[in-house]
This record gives C-alpha cells, sequence and structure tokens, in this order.
C-alpha cells in the first residue's frame, strides 16, 4: 500500500484585503513566532507537514523570488538556516528541507514570498515525490546552456 502525504488545506491568503503574511509580520494576525530579525520573520505553518514546520517570510511585502532584493533574499535564507539549526538542538530534527514555492505552477498559494522550513527525523514519514528521471548529457548541455544565456541578460 502506497501512503500518500495529505493534501493541505487551501486557506485565504488574504484577510480583510491584506496579505495573511504581511498582517504576521505587522503584529496583526495571530501566529507561533519562531524568531525576526531586521529582514524577516519565521512563524509556525498552520498546517505543519512535520513538527516545527516553519515559514520565514520577508518583512516586505514581495510576490516572487524574483523581486526580492539580495538582502532580503540572504535575510530569508540566513533565518531558515537559524530555524533549521534550532530544530536540530531542540531535539526535532535530524536534517531539514527547506522549500520555496515561486509561482503558481509551483504550488504558491499565498503572494507574499515563503521558505517552508521542514524540520526531518528518519520516522517522519514524509515523502517528498517527483517524477526523477535520468537526462542525458546533450539534454543537461542544452539546458544549461539556456540557463547560462538568460542569466547573461
Amino acid at each position: 500500500m502506497t501512503r500518500r502525504t495529505p493534501r493541505r488545506r487551501v486557506l485565504p491568503a488574504e484577510v480583510g484585503g491584506e496579505c495573511v503574511f504581511c498582517a504576521i509580520v505587522a503584529g496583526r494576525a495571530e501566529h507561533s513566532l519562531v524568531g525576526t530579525d531586521d529582514g524577516a520573520v519565521a512563524f509556525l505553518d498552520l498546517q505543519p507537514a512535520v513538527v516545527g514546520h516553519s515559514l520565514v517570510v520577508p518583512r516586505r511585502h514581495v510576490a516572487t523570488l524574483a523581486d526580492l532584493t539580495p538582502a532580503e533574499g540572504a535575510a530569508v535564507w540566513e533565518l531558515g538556516r537559524r530555524v533549521a539549526a534550532a530544530a536540530r538542538a531542540a531535539g526535532l530534527a535530524e536534517g531539514a528541507n527547506l522549500f520555496l514555492a515561486d509561482g503558481a505552477a509551483a504550488g504558491q498559494e499565498v503572494w507574499h514570498v515563503h521558505l517552508h522550513v521542514l524540520p526531518r527525523t528518519a520516522a517522519d514519514g514524509l515523502r517528498l515525490d517527483g517524477a526523477f528521471r535520468m537526462a542525458e548529457r546533450p539534454e543537461l548541455d542544452a539546458t544549461a546552456t539556456r540557463l547560462r544565456d538568460a542569466l547573461a541578460t
């Protein structure tokens, strides 16, 4: 029997016309604070995949990854790194997954950039499924060329 990870319930991305994450950052919405610094805020996910599942958001409302400034991206990543380390120190994790969905095609549901920090244990039962396949070198090289060319512009 294959065990499937339950689907997340879609929750409102806005409350009273305001981005729910902006309301949390401003202290106007209920949340369970994990940590904060000048550039980012971390709080527990309302629908945790595992114990300690946290979200790290930039303080400024930014909808997509491309809209983050380098400083905001660094702040989100650094606080995410610290939350993952704290999960280990608190005995909640043996490892961690960091996940950021950017755009509807990637599963983003709240239009405020957010990094999922998923504390992991060997027995947590969480599965990250994908349609993985071995790619041939010419395909990889062609894709790498497309990406390099786009980075150069």
